[in-house]
């Protein structure tokens, strides 16, 4: 059973940074792909990033330039750099691991809150 749990989120300026972290419990976070959702108020959840065994990554188009994902095998996280931030960045944030994007089974955190006021 693999277990995430986030952190690193808060209330930021626009133009400002933050760095979310989800630690991975019960298994390697290299061994899967790792990914980074955001659901905002009323909103559909939607993928911000993933990385692929700690390969390749992939970066939503209203997020690239400004915000990079990373996996760190010594402390089995992955994080999000965020970068640029803006209103529309506010959401939850929620880490999720699977094996495959075929698997069926997905093991999510319980996500993290970004808010980007002035």
């Amino acid at each position: 059973q693999v277990h995430l749990v986030e952190s690193g989120g808060g209330l930021v300026q626009p133009g400002g940074s933050l760095r979310l972290s989800c630690a991975v419990s019960g298994s390697a976070v290299n061994d899967y792909i790792m990914a980074w959702y955001r659901q905002a108020p009323g909103k559909v959840r939607e993928l911000v990033a993933d990385i692929i065994n700690g390969g390749h990554s992939n970066i939503r188009d209203s997020v690239k330039g400004r915000f990079t994902i990373s996996t760190d095998s010594a402390t089995n996280t992955v994080s999000l750099h965020m970068d640029g931030l803006q209103a529309e960045d506010t959401a939850v944030y929620l880490c999720d691991a699977k094996k495959s994007y075929f698997s069926a089974n997905d093991y999510w955190g319980q996500g993290t809150q970004v808010t980007v006021t002035s």
